[in-house]
């Protein structure tokens, strides 16, 4: 009888250390940051990290302050809509739809931040970007083999 009841209380506490969920960062945060407050941070490293004039963190303050608003209302729709419906199959021409429309956002996003960098800031930052893009590949690929 009393192996038979540690083995439960293992068991129970087990199951409910499981069932807890370890979320970090500003994403997971039940007080999101706002859009405002997103593109501050956002230009602030790239002032740090690109040497940006004052027109030029005005112009990227801008820029980002677009995108997180535009990114937060996605965000919100999709909610939305799992809420309506949940894990409903998109079909292979609205999965091409929505790509195309997220690689032409990206090319334009570029072609924006073209004229407010000058070349030499504007090749650091793609640098930048090719880095983070591989390190995100990385731990995906990390996570992949963990499962």
């Amino acid at each position: 009888m009393k192996k038979f009841l540690i083995a439960m209380f293992i068991i129970a506490s087990m199951s409910a250390m499981a069932q807890e969920g370890h979320r970090h960062g500003p994403r997971h945060a039940e007080d999101p940051l706002t859009p405002e407050q997103m593109a501050t941070l956002q230009t602030k490293k790239m002032t740090l990290a690109l040497d940006l004039t004052e027109k030029q963190q005005e112009q990227i303050q801008e820029f980002h302050l677009e995108n997180n608003k535009l990114r937060r209302e996605k965000m919100e729709s999709r909610k939305e809509d799992r809420a309506d419906s949940p894990r409903k199959e998109l079909s292979a021409d609205e999965k091409f739809a929505m790509q195309n429309e997220r690689l032409d956002r990206m090319i334009a996003s570029k072609e924006k931040l073209k004229s407010i960098l000058n070349q030499e800031q504007f090749e650091k930052w793609e640098k930048l970007m090719h880095h983070k893009k591989g390190r995100k590949h990385k731990r995906d690929q990390n996570r992949r083999g963990k499962r």
